[in-house]
């Protein structure tokens, strides 16, 4: 069997997976974080639970881009981009937080799946299935790879700064949750997802290909409900949490 041929099954079967996930999450929040529960089997540490499982995403480009005989500018710099975000998610974000929790095996297990297999994706078609004449140079200053690097550079410093954020909320060993303030913060709950949101849309605009816009649409099917679940359970458990501020994205939910 041809690899194109398996590779669009793996399309067709990821983007019928992002379509039930996202309903699937309105109705259960994925367990781990402040959303841990109990009835999910064994655990492990969040932080090596995280490490764990995004390293397939670090790995497979790499291996990936390594094989390939493209080694133009343009492929080149789509590769320093993705490694500006998933270095600093898989090596230094688990270590930034404060707090260690649990995460279940089977998120974790799930996780490196969706990671392999969408990273696989990305990168075989930018390194070997696109055409020739898709990724020269003047790709650089086309419409799509500007816009996408200024929402893509847009959303990680927002990305970031949530981060830094809930991080600042409590001192070294200190646990529990409190309402985060400041920037994005000001009006909604999860400005680290909606920064995350506009990094992948983008990547979708700078790769502009099918892969790009799946991950465009897992990103917001994970997202968009587990921001929806934090905004409920802010509301719950902080009487005086902001009234003005939405789940995820600004004025509107």
């Amino acid at each position: 069997m041809e690899e194109i041929v398996i590779y669009w099954g793996l399309f067709i079967a990821s983007a019928i997976a992002a379509l039930a996930i996202f309903v699937l999450l309105f109705f259960i929040s994925a367990p781990y974080g402040r959303h841990i529960r109990k009835g999910w089997g064994p655990s492990i540490s969040s932080k090596w639970g995280w490490i764990i499982m995004e390293a397939p995403a670090v790995i497979v480009f790499a291996v990936v881009f390594a094989m390939s005989e493209r080694k133009d500018l343009v492929p080149i710099v789509l590769l320093v981009l993705w490694m500006l975000h998933y270095v600093q998610r898989d090596l230094i974000f688990p270590f930034f937080l404060r707090t260690n929790k649990r995460m279940p095996l089977l998120i974790m297990f799930f996780g490196m799946l969706f990671q392999t297999s969408n990273t696989y994706l990305q990168s075989r078609w930018i390194f070997h299935f696109a055409a020739d004449t898709t990724y020269t140079q003047t790709w650089l200053i086309s419409p799509q790879f500007i816009s996408g690097v200024i929402i893509f550079i847009v959303g990680y410093i927002i990305n970031r700064h949530a981060d830094i954020v809930l991080r600042d909320l409590r001192k070294p060993g200190e646990k529990g949750y409190k309402i985060p303030f400041g920037g994005m913060y000001k009006l909604i709950s999860s400005p680290n997802y909606f920064g995350e949101i506009l990094i992948w849309i983008g990547w979708g605009l700078m790769v502009w290909n099918w892969a790009g816009l799946l991950f465009v649409f897992w990103t917001i099917a994970n997202l968009v409900p587990r921001a929806k679940s934090h905004h409920k359970w802010y509301k719950e458990t902080f009487e005086d949490y902001p009234e003005n501020r939405k789940a995820i994205v600004p004025y509107l939910f």
